[in-house]
């Protein structure tokens, strides 16, 4: 399983199970809508939805002249619920990954006398190391304070403890 954040550059299956769940939820959306939703172009979303209408999982009617109704398919339905699954799956491994690395980290942290930690970093790995941080019991800072402090780096996927800044 990979360890790609699921929530940058979704690859196709994971565009799939969104259109899928947007067009279940408002069978009436137009693919400029789906667009700005997964932040792509229309042309983009029409090729996914090709993709979805020829291997059974989207059926399209047409509503009125220029609108057409997109119906998901038990077959859809039954790809949305795999899709999302393997999404929650890799959501979780990449969670549980974060906090091995956080805790590695802190251990490290911990041995060399370091109890404050500043987080360089943002988005939901350097909230789940913040977390991590105070689940053992390190301070987080924002900004120098007397004692060691050590600096935990979030890049990408990975945590790190940078050397110590002695305050």
């Amino acid at each position: 399983m990979s360890t790609k954040d699921p929530t940058e550059n979704p690859t196709n299956a994971e565009r799939e199970r969104i259109l899928l769940e947007e067009i279940e939820r408002d069978p009436d959306t137009t693919q400029a809508t789906l667009a700005r939703k997964l932040g792509v172009a229309v042309g983009t979303v029409n090729w996914h939805v090709k993709r979805l209408i020829a291997k059974g999982y989207v059926k399209v009617k047409r509503a009125e002249r220029r609108k057409l109704r997109y119906i998901i398919t038990p077959e859809g339905i039954s790809l949305r619920a795999r899709l999302t699954v393997a999404y929650v799956e890799n959501s979780m491994h990449l969670y549980r990954e974060s906090r091995r690395q956080a805790r590695e980290a802190l251990q490290a942290a911990a041995q060399r006398g370091i109890h404050h930690i500043m987080i360089d970093g943002e988005g939901d790995i350097a909230d789940v190391a913040r977390l991590t941080c105070l689940e053992q019991g390190f301070e987080v800072v924002s900004d120098g304070q007397d004692g060691a402090i050590g600096i935990l780096e979030i890049r990408g996927q990975k945590i790190r403890m940078s050397e110590p800044v002695k305050e």
